[in-house]
């Protein structure tokens, strides 16, 4: 099998156009249906996993497939001690995995002495005990300061103030924001009303509506309209690439996310080290917080299942609300 090719895990066609007893329409559905399990970023990602898996074997002279457990255990390994985190890790052995239960066979990690691999896993996760780090927050006072530095008006401004302000007052993840389409919005008195086709945490698709208001501070629909007025945007992809004064087709990368969010915060004073494209959501929620919203009205917008990353920012923000030392400190 061809380095990240999963065109051999449903049978090929025959020199007729399908396989025994399959016409090749039928064999493609399936095939489409498969791929449709899991978000195209992750196919993607389990693809190159894979091919560093297969090239790192073929170095040593091991099967990639079937891979025996041990193989796997130390390979892991070697992807740790390279410097990859837990969770890289994590993920790289579930596309192994997956390719091997797409050839059907059994995962390393379930096959007999696969037990090796989880240890070699948990004992990954055990010794980094630094917690992540995070990048800052661009909460609303850091928001201003930013949209206050983008001076100009050429299209990459309007463009750039948009995507910053509608960011953080969307909370919508990087992912999010590129594949928002100009169908997705509906203008309503207060704001827009925005569809959200496929989050994270919604594999099915079945999608979300959430409310961005006008504002009065940060104004996210005002730069938002804006930047589609200029672009002469009226469907299609909404931030979309600017060069040499014009408006790019295709939408933004969620990487040209995160490199305009660095770009514009370092020309406002900040270290551009310290932000990325989460900065956004994560800022939303904080200013959320600090503003006294509870969890489920930040819940309503953050789409979080869970509550506990939503409960953290609350208990951050009021750390010294109340404090048990306040009368004798």
């Amino acid at each position: 099998m061809a380095d990240g090719d999963e065109s051999a895990l449903v049978p090929a066609a025959d020199g007729d156009g399908g396989v025994p007893g399959f016409p090749r329409k039928e064999v493609e559905a399936a095939r489409r249906y498969r791929d449709a399990s899991r978000a195209e970023s992750t196919r993607r990602k389990y693809a190159r996993d894979w091919a560093d898996f297969a090239r790192w074997c073929r170095a040593r002279g091991h099967e990639a497939l079937p891979a025996s457990p041990a193989v796997v255990a130390v390979y892991l390994s070697h992807e740790a001690d390279r410097g990859c985190a837990p969770p890289t890790v994590n993920r790289k052995l579930a596309a192994i995995g997956h390719w091997h239960r797409a050839a059907g066979l059994v995962a390393p990690q379930k096959a007999e002495g696969g037990a090796v691999v989880l240890d070699v896993l948990a004992g990954i996760r055990r010794s980094r005990v630094a917690p992540p780090a995070r990048k800052a927050a661009a909460d609303s006072y850091v928001v201003h300061a930013v949209l206050r530095a983008i001076t100009g008006d050429s299209l990459a401004d309007l463009r750039d103030r948009a995507l910053i302000a509608f960011g953080m007052a969307s909370a919508l993840r990087r992912s999010e924001l590129v594949a928002l389409t100009v169908a997705d919005l509906e203008r309503v008195p207060d704001g827009l009303r925005v569809r959200v086709a496929r989050g994270k945490t919604d594999q099915e698709g079945k999608g979300a509506i959430i409310a961005v208001p006008d504002g009065r501070r940060l104004r996210p629909v005002a730069h938002l309209l804006a930047w589609l007025e200029r672009a002469g945007i009226t469907e299609g992809p909404v931030f979309r690439s600017v060069a040499n004064g014009k408006v790019g087709r295709s939408a933004l990368t969620d990487q040209s996310v995160a490199l305009v969010v660095k770009r514009r915060a370092a020309a406002a004073g900040y270290s551009a080290e310290e932000f990325a494209a989460h900065s956004l959501r994560a800022g939303f929620l904080t200013s959320a917080a600090a503003a006294g919203a509870s969890i489920w009205k930040m819940r309503e917008v953050s789409r979080h299942k869970s509550v506990q990353v939503l409960s953290d920012y609350v208990r951050n923000s009021e750390l010294f609300k109340d404090h048990a030392g306040e009368e004798f400190l």
